[in-house]
């Protein structure tokens, strides 16, 4: 019986790779989203798929709680200091989902980001797992996802590319 669930759970996770992969598709064609970015978003989706059908598979095969839990405190203490010490990271992964499902601007958008430090205005390039570059004429500004959603950004949609300025 244990094996009979064992493959059921299997065979539900491929499916959902597979229904992932062609919703995050289809998401990505209809925001008109770069295929590196998609990419990224798409791996991270699967990554977390695999954590859930592994937790669950854990709890259908019935193995002792003790065993995980000891293994699983070693994980998370490791995994804990790690992420304490780039607490950064984790955010711009997390910030990325984000832009990905609720960003309005796209690859080719002109944009500036309302910043007192600095001029950080120009044309996206890429959007990536950890930043956003843009184009400021010559320069390549690569700017952290977690501060592109934590500032102002104005967008100026209405300049086509080939007029965009090169500020």
């Amino acid at each position: 019986m244990k094996l009979i669930i064992a493959a059921c759970i299997l065979l539900a996770f491929i499916i959902s790779i597979k229904v992932s992969s062609l919703l995050l598709n289809k998401i990505g064609v209809g925001k008109s989203v770069s295929v590196y970015r998609l990419k990224y978003i798409t791996k991270t989706i699967h990554i977390g798929l695999i954590v859930f059908y592994t937790a669950l598979l854990i709890t259908f095969l019935s193995i002792e709680y003790s065993q995980v839990l000891i293994f699983l405190s070693s994980v998370f203490a490791v995994l804990g200091v790690a992420l304490f010490a780039q607490w950064s990271i984790l955010s711009n992964i997390t910030a990325s989902l984000i832009i990905f499902f609720g960003f309005p601007y796209r690859v080719g958008d002109y944009v500036k980001v309302i910043d007192k430090e600095a001029d950080v205005s120009g044309i996206i390039e890429e959007i990536s797992l950890f930043h956003v570059i843009i184009r400021n004429g010559d320069e390549q500004i690569s700017y952290p996802n977690t501060m592109l959603l934590q500032k102002p950004v104005l967008q100026n949609v209405s300049l086509n590319r080939s007029a965009r300025p090169d500020d």
